[in-house]
C-alpha cells in the first residue's frame, strides 16, 4: 500500500507489523478514492486506520531502541509484538500466552543480528522459561511462544550483567 493522504498520518504498509505481516495478510487493490470515502464515512475504518498509523510508529519505536546486546534486542522485537497484538486485540490466547510464527532469519534481519546468535538467545529464553519454541513438520513454520511477557520486560530493561541466562556478558 502506498502512503495516503488521509488522517493525521501516513501509512507506509499494509499492516503495522514489519515481521508478520508477509505472512499473514493478503493484499487488495482499491482506489484512493474509494479508500478515501471509506475513511471518511465510517468511523469503525478511520479509527482503525489511525490505530494501525499508531502502532506502526510505536513498533518503530521499540526497533529503534533495539540494543546490539542479543538479549535485550530479541526482547524489543517480541515486546513490539505483544503490544502490537494486545492493542489489536488478537491475543493473549485464553492461556495468557502469545504465539507468533516468526522464523529466525526474520529476527536476526529485524533486530540486526546473525542467526546463530538470535538461536542462542532464543535457547536461554527458553531455558529461563520466557518462551517455548515448537517447529511444525512445515519448514515455513517456526511457532514461538511467550509464556512469560513481564519476564520479557525484565530482560528488555536489563543491563548487559543482569541476564543471568546468557552466556556472553
Amino acid at each position: 500500500m502506498r502512503n495516503l493522504p488521509l488522517g493525521y498520518g501516513l501509512v507506509g504498509q499494509a499492516f503495522p507489523s514489519l515481521v508478520e505481516a508477509y505472512k499473514t495478510t493478503d493484499v487488495v487493490k482499491l482506489p484512493l478514492e474509494v479508500v478515501q470515502a471509506l475513511y471518511e464515512g465510517s468511523e469503525v475504518f478511520q479509527s482503525r486506520y489511525d490505530l494501525l498509523f499508531e502502532l506502526r510508529e510505536k513498533f518503530q519505536y521499540h526497533l529503534l531502541n533495539c540494543s546490539t546486546y542479543p538479549p535485550q534486542a530479541v526482547a524489543s522485537l517480541l515486546r513490539a509484538l505483544i503490544y502490537q497484538e494486545r492493542s489489536l486485540g488478537n491475543q493473549p490466547a485464553a492461556d495468557r500466552t502469545y504465539r507468533f510464527d516468526l522464523p529466525v532469519d526474520l529476527i536476526a534481519r529485524t533486530c540486526q543480528l546473525n542467526q546463530r546468535t538470535v538461536e542462542q538467545v532464543l535457547k536461554g529464553m527458553q531455558q529461563a522459561q520466557l518462551v517455548t519454541l515448537h517447529k511444525d513438520d512445515d519448514a515455513s513454520a517456526d511457532l514461538i511462544h511467550v509464556l512469560d511477557p513481564e519476564g520479557l520486560k525484565e530482560t528488555y530493561s536489563a543491563t548487559r550483567d543482569k541476564v543471568s541466562w546468557w552466556p556472553l556478558k
